[in-house]
């Protein structure tokens, strides 16, 4: 792809993501046919947000949420800063197409993991560390049939991110935890609907953190100090409508909590 067909399929895409409106795909003319291809219009699309990225999330980090939308991994999406909200916060869940909410352990990072051509290992990246959140992301996308979008038009529409609730920072030594053992459950309206756990995100939060530092590095990108990094849902994602109130509790990490208006 040419910068002229980047910059169109931006700004269709974040035209769609101002009006509130599905598109069916992006038109052969601009339309993403590989990863490099999909990350280059993410890119494009944030600077033609005029936003700053907060951080990054990761979808499709479980086999079933990438059967469910016809991938073969996980995807990486910039979070976008005015879509972000603190623990407790009303969120406008506005025509969202997927009206699901998801359970997820964030990281907040204290240094930067840039752009190189060795693979980072685990340790490194926990090193890079700074804190552990609680989180709710309630994603969403702009293709009306976002199954069957294929992994670089997902790409492209920053991996179905939308909006995003960051919990505090858990005080627990969570280092000394075993993150993929770690109990997660999600609750609409104060009736538990789902449970589960740190193993559903690529088998550990801290081997789906890894997996996108190593992604973003191969692709000419970087985790920045004092981003968070949101890893997938924990949990099978809740439906939610307007008037939800969700409430994510990860025990002795705390709990996060949202209401959809």
């Amino acid at each position: 792809m040419n910068s002229t067909q980047i910059k169109q399929a931006a700004e269709i895409l974040l035209g769609a993501w101002h009006a509130q409106r599905r598109i069916e795909a992006l038109p052969e003319s601009c339309r993403p046919a590989t990863r490099a291809e999909g990350y280059a219009i993410q890119d494009e699309l944030v600077a033609q947000s005029h936003q700053a990225v907060f951080g990054w999330k990761i979808a499709a980090t479980s086999a079933a949420g990438q059967k469910h939308i016809g991938v073969d991994g996980p995807l990486a999406g910039a979070l976008l800063a005015a879509r972000l909200h603190r623990n407790g916060a009303t969120v406008p869940l506005g025509n969202s197409l997927m009206c699901v909410a998801e359970a997820e352990f964030a990281f907040r990072l204290a240094r930067d993991l840039p752009a190189r051509a060795a693979r980072y290992t685990q340790e490194e990246v926990m090193a890079a560390v700074d804190a552990l959140h609680p989180a709710i992301e309630l994603p969403d996308s702009r293709y009306a049939d976002f199954v069957h979008a294929g992994a670089p038009q997902l790409l492209a529409d920053c991996a179905c991110a939308n909006y995003f609730v960051l919990g505090e920072a858990v005080a627990a030594d969570w280092r000394a935890v075993d993150l993929s053992k770690h109990a997660v459950s999600a609750y609409v309206d104060a009736q538990l609907i789902q449970q589960g756990g740190g193993a559903n995100v690529l088998g550990d939060p801290r081997i789906a953190l890894t997996w996108i530092a190593n992604e973003l590095a191969a692709n000419g990108r970087a985790l920045r100090a004092g981003q968070i990094v949101t890893t997938g849902t924990s949990v099978v994602p809740v439906t939610i409508k307007v008037g939800s109130y969700v409430r994510a509790d990860f025990g002795a990490f705390g709990a996060v909590e949202v209401t959809l208006s």
